[in-house]
């Protein structure tokens, strides 16, 4: 956590020479622009400008100027770039030109929503993230083919588990970025795998999975393969998902810590899920995934059951829970700032979610006895349902439109 003088030090006596300013479109894709020291005290004061209608989704050119303002909280070395005048990457806020916040910064908009918890409801959502991806063989031209990494399942060993070794290596860059992964191992589908993190605040998770992304993407390049996180990259195999472990902590002095949230915000999810889902799905293939190969497709919870599409795990306290709709390439900072919002509405109308459920919903002829409401079919239907959400609206309404 590095405050503005601390960075211009950090870069002088660390033999920085590149300073990479990143930020997001609304997609969720990182972009940067690199500059050098001698700029970035005059990036802290009046930031570094740029071309907004070259970026999708933001403006057109008769309104194109946008100044990106670097976050000193998050610096980073970036540890596979020459140790000998060093690569250092900073978060950017961005802001219009007269330097109020732009309203399409989904970094900007995550912010808002966990000041706006803080101060109606008195917690901060914490998020631990699992994050799944392929890696693919490249062919002798350089290209990405449909030939898996491996042929291993789901959490299998070496030899048959190819993918160790890249594993190990991202687990080892991410601790050098100052980011703390939990778990990894393959996944159930051939040349798949995972990589989960500790929970940290909400913002930190979201520039957590793009630092991640960023660097799954590297580590794969570097050893001639392709990492794909999209949602179903094989047919009639597992997909991709992005399952999001929510759980709160009080602020001091604002909330009583003898009374559990858990159920309102559970409440609060569950009563717009259907809204929200074209921005945790974002894409057609997101469609294919759900309702398959142990991808939820029901909207209901149960207690150590995943099959349904939010479960609370087995732990003493009934703390955390974990939302396993999402997948990869959705946008973290507006996922997560669509879940905070509903959050908040159930918190703050006491709203309590349905009945568990018990049975195994991946059982067809089970599930459709029960008469349960599904997610959105196709990613036309989450859209249509987004637009007309005055909820949707309400949270992200600069972005509805994209």
């Amino acid at each position: 956590m590095y405050t503005k003088e601390e960075v211009l030090d950090f870069v002088q006596e660390e033999d920085v020479k590149f300073i990479r300013l990143a930020f997001f479109d609304l997609n969720g894709k990182q972009k940067n622009i690199s500059i050098m020291p001698s700029e970035l005290e005059c990036a802290f004061e009046d930031g570094i400008p740029f071309d907004a209608s070259a970026v999708e989704g933001f403006e057109g050119p008769e309104n194109s100027d946008l100044i990106l303002y670097p976050d000193p909280s998050t610096l980073a070395i970036i540890p596979w770039r020459p140790a000998t005048g060093k690569v250092v990457r900073m978060f950017c806020n961005i802001l219009n030109p007269d330097k109020t916040p732009y309203q399409k910064d989904s970094r900007t908009i995550l912010q808002n929503a966990c000041r706006r918890l803080k101060d109606e409801c008195g917690i901060e959502m914490m998020i631990g993230t699992e994050v799944e991806f392929y890696l693919f063989k490249l062919d002798e031209k350089g290209e990405p083919t449909n030939e898996p990494f491996d042929k291993a399942s789901y959490m299998d060993i070496a030899p048959e588990d190819h993918g160790e070794n890249i594993r190990r290596e991202i687990c080892f860059t991410l601790e050098q970025m100052g980011i703390t992964p939990e778990a990894s191992h393959h996944e159930e589908g051939p040349g798949q795998n995972e990589i989960d993190f500790h929970y940290s605040d909400a913002l930190t998770a979201a520039d957590n999975v793009a630092t991640f992304k960023w660097i799954v993407n590297t580590k794969a390049a570097a050893n001639g393969l392709y990492a794909d996180f999209s949602p179903k990259p094989i047919a009639n195999h597992a997909g991709n998902g992005m399952h999001i472990n929510i759980s709160y902590r009080n602020v001091i002095g604002k909330t009583d810590d003898s009374q559990n949230l858990l159920p309102n915000i559970l409440g609060g999810i569950l009563n717009h899920i259907e809204e929200i889902t074209y921005f945790l799905n974002p894409s057609e293939k997101s469609y294919e995934r759900l309702g398959s190969c142990k991808a939820p497709k029901y909207i209901a919870w149960g207690n150590h059951n995943r099959s349904t599409l939010i479960r609370v795990p087995s732990n003493k306290n009934g703390t955390r829970l974990e939302l396993r709709s999402p997948d990869s390439l959705c946008n973290p900072y507006l996922a997560l700032t669509l879940l905070i919002n509903a959050a908040i509405e159930g918190i703050k109308n006491k709203i309590t979610p349905p009945k568990a459920v018990e049975e195994n919903l991946f059982d067809e002829a089970v599930a459709k006895k029960l008469a349960l409401k599904q997610l959105p079919k196709s990613l036309e239907e989450a859209k249509k349902i987004a637009q007309s959400s005055a909820f949707i609206k309400e949270s992200i309404s600069p972005v509805i439109g994209k």
